[in-house]
């Protein structure tokens, strides 16, 4: 009978789900489901340590999460990193609506949709404003590379993307070029922007850009050259990059290609770190379809 009823129930979804009443509903049970409450108290936590980093100021700074293919998770405008609470984020489309969370969601999504369209393996955003990182962001220099092996893994080479309004469809669109093969990207005169699989993960990358610009600053003012890691050593630091997954612009030929939302091509240079989004939607559908059908047999069975 279980069986039979979830059967009726995963057809029922999927005949409705062309509705707009039924998109609703549906946008609800993921806002509302056990894997969006975990992502808002990571975004919550993350939040704040950007705050007490010094990595935020004000109301500066936004993260998203993209909890399915049609859906992300996301802080509001307005308001303090290190003030947030699960109420203020709010669950907006690729089309950039809010479809649910009281409070109007950051301006600056924009720029998040677009790395979501162009890179489809990247599940969180994180845009700041670090001081160090952001001192070369202003001076336009990009920080050189093959200095130290964390920043070499997890970032590798940084990219700078011109100047444009904040907030606006042409600064989201300034990424499109780099973010294919660079996880972290320097904003011109405006700060940084990192994406990865988990807004922790973001974070952390984040957290290496800035130490090592600063590593960088302190390192100059000390009168003696910066030694680079010998180019022979560099093999190696690739070689691990490739076991965690992680994407740079120096293994492009070698990885493989998928497809870019935003303009139907397909491109290279991205090694996945996590399952392709059709069978992660498909999951989070099974789930869905699992927990409707233990309400309706607990509701006739007098919750037994």
């Amino acid at each position: 009978m279980e069986n039979f009823l979830r059967q009726a129930l995963r057809q029922w979804l999927l005949d409705r789900s062309a509705s707009d009443e039924s998109v609703s509903g549906l946008a609800k049970e993921v806002f509302e489901s056990p894997e969006a409450r975990a992502i808002k108290e990571e975004i919550i936590a993350v939040g704040k340590k950007l705050w007490q980093r010094e990595y935020v100021d004000g109301n500066g700074g936004n993260i998203s999460c993209r909890i399915c293919h049609d859906y992300v998770i996301c802080t509001p405008t307005q308001c303090s990193k290190g003030d947030l609470s699960t109420d203020d984020l709010a669950l907006v489309n690729l089309a950039n609506q809010r479809i649910l969370g009281a409070r109007p969601h950051t301006s600056e999504l924009l720029l998040h949709l677009e790395i979501y369209k162009s890179v489809p393996n990247a599940r969180a955003v994180i845009h700041c404003h670090p001081p160090h990182a952001t001192a070369y962001a202003i001076t336009e220099l990009i920080p050189p590379g093959d200095v130290l092996p964390e920043q070499e893994v997890y970032v590798g080479p940084v990219a700078l993307s011109p100047y444009e309004t904040p907030g606006t469809k042409a600064f989201a669109e300034t990424v499109r070029p780099y973010v294919q093969t660079h996880n972290t990207i320097l904003l011109a005169n405006h700060g940084l922007v990192c994406w990865a699989d988990t807004v922790t993960h973001a974070e952390w990358l984040v957290e290496v850009m800035d130490a090592y610009c600063r590593t960088l600053l302190l390192a100059a003012s000390l009168g003696a050259p910066i030694r680079n890691i010998p180019p022979e050593k560099i093999e190696g630091i690739l070689q691990i990059k490739k076991r965690l997954g992680l994407s740079d612009a120096r293994m492009e030929q070698a990885a493989p290609s998928v497809l870019n939302e935003a303009s139907g091509e397909r491109i290279t240079g991205i090694t996945p770190s996590r399952e392709g989004w059709k069978r992660w939607d498909e999951e989070a559908f099974e789930a869905l379809v699992v927990r409707m059908t233990e309400q309706v047999v607990s509701f006739a069975t007098g919750g037994k």
